[in-house]
C-alpha cells in the first residue's frame, strides 16, 4: 500500500515534501492533515483519505511567499533543503496554535526534525524573525488571511 508521502510526491507531483529517513524519526516528510501535523511517510494513503492535507507547497499565498519562507531565505535557516519543509510546516503548526513563541517554544515545536546541516540555530533565528516581523507589522507579517490559507 502506498504512504501518503508517495501519493504527494509521485502522483501528485507535490515534491516539497521531502523523504529523509522512512520510519518517521526525521520530520522531513512533515505535512498538515486535519489540521495535525504527521510524518506522510508513515501514513498509509487510504487513511488519508477525505482528509484535508497541507503540504509545504500550501503555504505560499497567490504566490507569496508565507512569512516563514522569507525568512528562512533571509536568514539562512535553509541549507541543503531537504529538512526545509518538514520544519517549515511545524513553524507554521507552532505559530498557529503560538502566535508569538519565546526561543523555548519554538525549539520545542521543532525538536522532532532533524537537520544534519545547520546545527539548528539559524532555523531557530528564521523562526523567531518570522515572529519579529509579526509583531513589528513590518511587511513580511503574517496576514490573517495567510494563516487561514495555511490551514
Amino acid at each position: 500500500m502506498k504512504r501518503l508521502l508517495d501519493v504527494l510526491r509521485e502522483d501528485l507531483h507535490l515534491t516539497g515534501t521531502k523523504e529523509g529517513c522512512g520510519e518517521g524519526e526525521c520530520g522531513s516528510c512533515s505535512v498538515r492533515m486535519n489540521g495535525e501535523l504527521v510524518n506522510s511517510c508513515l501514513v498509509p494513503v487510504l487513511q488519508a483519505e477525505g482528509a484535508d492535507i497541507q503540504t509545504v507547497e500550501g503555504l505560499a499565498f497567490d504566490g507569496v511567499l508565507h512569512p516563514l519562507q522569507e525568512a528562512f531565505l533571509c536568514h539562512g535557516g535553509a541549507q541543503c533543503g531537504i529538512c526545509t519543509p518538514g520544519m517549515l510546516m511545524a513553524a507554521a503548526q507552532l505559530l498557529e496554535r503560538s502566535p508569538r513563541p519565546a526561543m523555548a517554544e519554538i525549539r520545542e515545536a521543532l525538536a522532532g526534525n532533524l537537520c544534519r546541516c545547520t546545527g539548528f540555530i539559524r532555523i531557530f533565528e528564521s523562526v523567531a524573525a518570522a515572529v519579529d516581523a509579526e509583531s513589528a507589522g513590518s511587511a513580511t507579517k503574517l496576514t490573517t488571511e495567510q494563516m487561514h490559507h495555511a490551514r
